[in-house]
């Protein structure tokens, strides 16, 4: 027997509707190349989607087309999204800081049809443009005064194309399954490869990113999209903001830059914001340095790398914001799990609430987590086993795009690379990634309880620590360090700071100082490069 319910597809094109009918006064503010402060409503927004949509009609893109975006966190990449994937063709989000070579690739391996830039990266295209022949025409985020001069072919001004389109039009019902986006990994090992999100597997997710455990979002809320749009959907929120009626805050090409985040933080009333901790990093030492506070933000949400407790004290007990560590991947669009406490940190001791807090939570309904070993044998939620992380779930990629290897093993479970433990009540810790895990002597260290242990002393501005050879030990770590600047620190300081706050035996022998740490295009630590670089070291 089958249940009496009505069967409607989940399309994208859904959140429009209810967002227009619904929250058509809320705010989508943004900085961009040619606008101080842009400042409109989700009607108007869906509005020009849907001339964006005719738009895209008339240059002959058809349902299942493939158009690239290199473009920041602002409102016209905004559209793009919306239009693009609701009209049945396929929105490829495009990280500009990859490099020629990976970019050339996904281009031609996604088969973009055509590309949709903002005007600084025009430059970039005109050299891969003997690269990428499949390319039909180049649409430029600019009205026509901002336009730049360019030799590539069969260029259009965005504004130009939307201002002789009507705003009707009638969204196609399309199959759930439909592709609706797709973002490339960031190819720390080989190319890049193609993960494919569609309709169903997106509105699922936002569900899940709204939920009180998870962004907790609200009508009420000021959302500040710090994680670029060319990056995993920044994490959802252009679909999670809309749904909720959030007013929705772009900070275009500013997203690292402390003075621009702050201002715009304190002037649009910003109350959540999510980003990577580099970001975090550099809001706290403007912050720092200006004098300046917080005047509306609650809640941050850190995720893509490992948050030093430092940062998380700083900003809670400097500006009254709390910060919620969370995991994903590219594979999982992105979200994973959340650290939002289940008891009321009050309650706890500060040495426990302080490492409860620093794990990366628990799993979001939707998403089914378990650790293994290296044989494939479930392991225990006890805390202490550590084993690789495997997931599943609706929003988890089943393949990916045009390639041979399959991304799922028997069973159907996608593993994620890294080294967990989980406890008895779900809490998840990454210990690693397995391919950064150091063995010592058989046993596992955690090169990130390292630099977070290495990152809280005063005088660290980044760490990082990777395995080197031991002739006794098979592996040793060895840990790098930014100073910060100005700051004189030793070697025996850095690593005498480390005693008794992680295991006696996991203390390197050694630590390098550094001027700079090589980060992949996503900003995280490139561990590949470091290890690279320290090929030939000794003790």
């Amino acid at each position: 027997m089958l249940g009496l319910m009505m069967d409607s597809p989940l399309l994208i094109s859904s959140i429009m509707k209810h967002a227009e009918r619904l929250y058509g006064d809320s705010e989508i503010v943004s900085i961009t190349h040619d606008h101080a402060l842009h400042r409109y409503n989700y009607r108007q927004a869906f509005a020009r989607c849907r001339q964006l949509a005719n738009a895209m009609a008339e240059l002959g893109i058809q349902q299942g087309d493939v158009i690239g975006t290199l473009a920041w966190n602002d409102f016209r990449h905004f559209e793009l999204y919306y239009a693009s994937s609701c009209s049945g063709a396929v929105c490829h989000t495009i990280n500009p800081r990859l490099f020629a070579e990976q970019l050339e690739y996904i281009i031609n391996h996604a088969e973009d049809q055509w590309l949709f830039s903002d005007p600084m990266f025009v430059p970039l295209l005109e050299k891969l443009l003997p690269s990428i022949p499949n390319i039909k025409g180049f649409v430029i985020l600019s009205d026509e005064a901002h336009m730049p001069e360019t030799s590539l072919p069969n260029v259009y001004c965005y504004e130009t194309l939307l201002a002789k389109q009507s705003d009707k039009f009638d969204w196609p019902e399309l199959d759930e399954r439909t592709a609706s986006v797709i973002c490339y990994t960031s190819g720390t090992t080989g190319n890049p490869k193609g993960v494919v999100y569609n309709h169903r597997s997106t509105i699922l997710h936002a569900y899940a990113l709204i939920m009180p455990d998870a962004l907790c979002l609200s009508q009420r809320d000021s959302l500040l999209s710090v994680v670029p749009m060319f990056h995993v959907n920044a994490w959802g929120t252009p679909y999670a903001a809309p749904i909720t009626g959030a007013k929705l805050v772009l900070p275009g090409p500013h997203m690292a830059n402390g003075e621009s985040l702050t201002n715009l933080m304190n002037s649009e009333k910003v109350t959540i914001s999510a980003g990577v901790p580099t970001i975090w990093q550099a809001l706290l030492q403007y912050l720092r340095d200006s004098g300046r506070t917080l005047d509306t933000v609650k809640r941050l949400i850190v995720g893509g790398a490992a948050c030093p407790l430092s940062i998380m004290e700083e900003f809670e007990e400097h500006h009254n914001v709390y910060v919620h560590a969370a995991w994903g991947m590219t594979e999982m669009s992105p979200l994973g799990s959340v650290n939002t406490m289940k008891e009321d940190p009050a309650s706890l001791p500060v040495e426990v609430f302080s490492k409860q807090r620093l794990k990366a939570g628990r799993a979001v309904f939707g998403v089914e987590m378990k650790i293994v070993d290296d044989d494939n044998r479930e392991l225990p939620w006890d805390g202490e086993a550590f084993g690789s992380l495997k997931v599943r779930g609706p929003w988890v990629c089943s393949e990916y795009l045009k390639h041979d290897k399959p991304a799922l093993d028997n069973n159907g479970w996608f593993d994620t690379g890294d080294i967990a433990t989980i406890t008895h009540d779900g809490y998840m810790q990454i210990t690693d990634r397995s391919k950064d895990v150091i063995k010592s002597g058989g046993e596992w260290i955690s090169s990130i309880d390292l630099e977070n242990a290495a990152i809280g002393h005063p005088k660290v501005a980044q760490a990082a620590v990777i395995g080197v050879p031991d002739p006794k030990w098979t592996e040793r770590p060895l840990l790098l360090v930014v100073r910060q600047a100005g700051e004189e620190l030793s070697k025996e300081e850095i690593l005498g700071w480390l005693e008794g706050k992680v295991a006696s035996w996991w203390i390197p022998e050694d630590a390098v100082f550094v001027d700079e740490l090589p980060m992949t295009a996503t900003g995280k630590v490139s561990k590949k490069d470091l290890r690279q670089q320290f090929k030939e070291y000794s003790y």
